[in-house]
């Protein structure tokens, strides 16, 4: 590994920072916009918003299960991780040309399989890194670039909308500018060790040998994600109560800084609490939101259910992982997560089509009493088995 370091970070910590830095910019300029601009510009329906944020989602949900085996078989982490990258920049051309919902799909499938091939090869390289005593301060500040990136990326969104009249296809054919940024980032710092070449077989995704809490807790995060939709559905809400279209960016702002700052000190509490009833409460909290969005009539409303929410993702992400990491057995921690990963992808798809047809043949009301309903079911089964 390099000695070189740059602020403290080794090389490698800090350029890929700077890689996710860049295209979290990239992305977080397109995705606040997308629903709207699906449904105000192309014409899509609540329902197609659903089936290509649910094809999106499980998509990058699901490859998440085999980019790790991949990266250790081929032993070129580094090339692995500039195409994932490379990928992602490829589909904002295809985003800002797009006249139809089908070339959207492909956008954002193509965006979503480069996140999928990106992630656990980008995440190895960085571990490669540093050693292994100073691993939580070198994610930490990767971490905390992606945030950064999740801040800048809409309020540029923000300030194009508002100078360009709702230019919908200037931010996205800007978004291409951060994008090529961090590939070429990648090409000229990033750095990696040789690796001998895995000859492991494709990771059996096997539950039966996991014990009863694991594979009811599975079960339990299956029923909560099939209700837990595309946030797509949060944007247009917020769209629909009337918030002016420039302004929807800002609010997503607000919704990630909230999530990013509140999940170092809700993951605290939930050691002293306890995982599993941070986890009890956060089903709570998220059928709380959810029944707000139902009923939701004004921005202010709006506006504060968007910062629950974001303190939803704070107290419920990485208290998920943790609390699964803790049934399994050491040596299968990395079954466990392609096996919960797998769940959820297969879970995202049918969540936001089920949201998108109930927003069209009901009304949007009825796609958060859904949600609502789901979680709540999720709430009762897992008290009921951990005796909370």
């Amino acid at each position: 590994m390099s000695d070189k370091k740059i602020l403290g970070f080794p090389r490698n910590v800090f350029a890929a920072g700077l890689v996710s830095l860049f295209m979290d910019i990239s992305s977080e300029m397109i995705y606040p916009l997308l629903p709207i601009f699906l449904t105000t510009v192309l014409g899509a329906s609540k329902a197609t918003v659903g089936i290509i944020e649910g094809i999106a989602e499980s998509t990058a949900s699901i490859l998440k299960v085999f980019s790790g085996w991949l990266s250790d078989k081929m032993g070129k982490r580094k090339l692995l991780m500039g195409i994932g990258y490379g990928v992602s920049v490829l589909s904002r051309p295809i985003m800002a040309t797009a006249v139809n919902w089908g070339e959207v799909l492909t956008a954002r499938f193509v965006d979503r399989f480069g996140k999928g091939v990106r992630t656990a090869p980008r995440d190895a390289i960085i571990a490669d890194s540093v050693e292994n005593n100073n691993l939580g301060k070198a994610f930490g500040f990767h971490r905390a670039m992606d945030t950064l990136g999740a801040v800048i990326g809409p309020a540029i969104a923000f300030f194009v909308l508002a100078l360009y009249l709702n230019n919908f296809r200037l931010v996205f054919w800007l978004s291409v500018i951060p994008g090529i940024i961090s590939v070429l980032l990648i090409i000229v710092f990033i750095t990696e060790k040789a690796h001998k070449r895995e000859t492991a077989a494709i990771p059996k995704l096997t539950i039966k040998d996991f014990n009863g809490n694991f594979r009811y807790y599975i079960l339990v995060i299956f029923i909560f994600s099939i209700g837990n939709s595309s946030d797509a559905f949060l944007i247009l809400r917020a769209e629909n109560v009337g918030v002016p279209k420039e302004y929807i960016p800002i609010i997503y702002l607000i919704f990630n800084l909230v999530y990013s700052l509140s999940t170092t000190p809700l993951g605290i509490l939930a050691d002293k609490l306890g995982m599993e009833r941070m986890i009890l409460f956060s089903f709570l909290f998220y059928a709380g939101i959810y029944a707000g969005l139902a009923f939701v009539s004004n921005q202010y409303q709006i506006l504060g259910l968007f910062i629950l929410y974001g303190l939803f993702k704070g107290m419920s992400e990485g208290t998920q992982r943790a609390y699964l990491a803790s049934l399994a057995p050491p040596e299968r921690k990395a079954t466990a997560f392609g096996i919960y990963h797998m769940a959820v992808g297969f879970a995202l798809l049918p969540a936001s089509i089920i949201a998108g047809a109930l927003w069209d043949k009901i009304g949007p009301e009825a796609t958060f009493l859904y949600g609502t309903v789901t979680a709540l079911l999720a709430f009762v089964l897992f008290g009921m088995r951990r005796g909370l």
